[in-house]
């Protein structure tokens, strides 16, 4: 049988390459040979068992590649044809599918829902960081890359780029708001941008790596706060006149970092959270104004589908963003084990790593 190569998840602390048979590729699945993957912090809350998966998976979730085989049924859709798969594989057809809530996807429950259905790659199916992945529902989830864009820069299309916006849009931000975005690892760095892009006329960025920081000019900050250096929610405070922010995206998945973005908010304002938390959240009564301050809190994961890569891949077409700063690292797939060791240890200024096989 052929095999290909594959990182596999062993246990708590062990990511390991090795070896796995080709997929057998369904009437709507399609094979996708990976020109371009990368490492996400959600496979790093993997690596450390914070978050569980069974023994033996393939990691990974962000893939870009040529499409190896179709299967039978799948229509619109051409062997060697470039294309993404978001990080959210959505059956396109259940109840939560067709509200649009792709991440909640639930085929085959009774009522169509189930929390985090739609996160499978790397999660509850073999993921991107492979030779080859097998795509469930392609032609729900396969988008092409325009012609003219490179692998680097649809690479932040699958979750990051994706996720970070959504930050943004879930926050529903307004044109003249003043948004706080709470950490800027790549999420954080797509969240500043995607604020910027729906109108923001005053942003803060919050983190403490001065690459990161430098970063978050870039993609669209107008204030930078250093969390070492001094308290974030004082000087947040003075920077809107005690007023506070109208939107506050936490991009962690830490308490602190919650507990902040919850203290700048001014009432009736909106929190969105795309933290990935690891241990229970504590809510302070006086920042929650006893429930009575008309506060909005939102959780987003990662939309996905066919069509938010193709608005996405637009955008980055389009020139409103260029993502491909966000790429600092290359590593080949051989070398995963010594890219993982780099980006969970975040070392070298590291924000994201492009694997290629």
């Amino acid at each position: 049988m052929a095999k290909m190569k594959a990182a596999i998840f062993v246990e708590p602390g062990r990511i390991v390459l090795d070896e796995k048979p080709f997929p057998d590729v369904g009437p709507l699945d399609a094979l996708v040979r990976i020109t371009t993957t990368t490492i996400c912090g959600t496979d790093v809350h993997i690596l450390k068992g914070e978050y569980p998966v069974e023994k033996g998976l393939t990691i990974g979730h962000e893939p870009v590649g040529i499409i190896e085989k179709l299967g039978s049924a799948v229509q619109g859709l051409a062997e060697g044809q470039r294309v993404v798969a978001g990080a959210i594989c959505t059956s396109g057809h259940s109840h939560a599918a067709l509200c649009g809530c792709h991440a909640q996807d639930g085929p085959g429950t009774p009522h169509g829902w189930k929390p985090l259905g739609g996160w499978k790659f790397g999660n509850t199916i073999d993921g991107s960081q492979a030779e080859y992945l097998l795509v469930p529902d392609a032609m729900a989830n396969l988008a092409l890359v325009p012609e003219g864009l490179t692998d680097e820069q649809v690479l932040m299309c699958p979750d990051i780029m994706s996720t970070g916006f959504s930050g943004a849009e879930s926050g529903k931000i307004r044109i003249g708001d003043t948004v706080v975005v709470f950490a800027q690892g790549p999420i954080g760095l797509c969240a500043t941008a995607g604020a910027r892009m729906m109108g923001a006329t005053t942003i803060i960025a919050v983190d403490s790596v001065p690459a990161r920081m430098e970063m978050a000019r870039r993609m669209g900050a107008d204030h930078v706060i250093d969390f070492n250096a001094q308290d974030p929610v004082a000087e947040i405070m003075r920077l809107t006149k005690g007023r506070g922010v109208d939107v506050a995206i936490e991009a962690l998945g830490r308490q602190s970092m919650f507990e902040g973005a919850l203290r700048v908010l001014r009432p009736g304002g909106t929190l969105s959270s795309l933290g990935v938390y690891s241990e229970d959240l504590k809510i302070p009564l006086d920042a929650f104004l006893a429930g009575l301050g008309d506060h909005t809190i939102r959780t987003t994961l990662c939309p996905g589908g066919k069509e938010r890569m193709r608005r996405l891949m637009d955008v980055i077409a389009s020139g409103r963003i260029d993502t491909r700063p966000l790429v600092t690292h290359r590593f080949s797939l051989d070398q995963i084990e010594a890219a993982y060791d780099l980006f969970a240890n975040q070392r070298d200024g590291v924000l994201k790593i492009a694997i290629t096989p």
